[in-house]
């Protein structure tokens, strides 16, 4: 996952206007480029200011509410989004097993898909969010340049 300019932001319509600590916590996700956990983001953050858990969970809710933030549920971790508020179908994200990187990318086709079993199954859907874990190609392009370790 690279990490995503957070200058970007405040310029999309209807931008919400943020805490001290949702701002810091934002801030952290953008320039991470990597999913954090909100114990992670504690530490990193404590020398601004933040000292409790409920803080840093606070902030994440009303990143979550607001669409600028995804919590990786496999991971128990958290990603600043890579497109706010331009959500056109379900949200996935294709985890490295290796590096840990998250790319994030949309599919409305999928989300069709999945509305169409959940209401077969008389189910409403709330969010839809798809994570894939796998190998990115950083680390398949590794792999393939490590000798063999086996012994002849």
């Amino acid at each position: 996952m690279t990490k995503i300019p957070r200058t970007q932001f405040p310029r999309l319509p209807n931008f919400p206007k943020l805490t001290k600590n949702q701002e810091l916590v934002f801030d952290q996700l953008c320039q991470a480029g990597e999913p954090l956990s909100a114990y992670t983001l504690l530490d990193l953050l404590r020398d601004q200011g933040l000292r409790a858990p409920l803080q840093i969970y606070r902030a994440l809710e009303r990143l979550q509410a607001e669409g600028l933030v995804h919590r990786l549920e496999s991971l128990n971790a958290f990603v600043a989004c890579a497109h706010p508020h331009h959500h056109l179908g379900s949200v996935i994200f294709a985890i490295c097993r290796d590096c840990g990187a998250a790319q994030e990318f949309t599919d409305a086709g999928v989300a069709g898909r999945l509305a169409e079993r959940a209401q077969e199954k008389t189910f409403a859907i709330d969010s839809t969010t798809v994570e894939l874990h796998g190998h990115c190609s950083a680390c398949q392009a590794a792999d393939e340049e490590e000798p063999p370790t086996g012994k002849r």
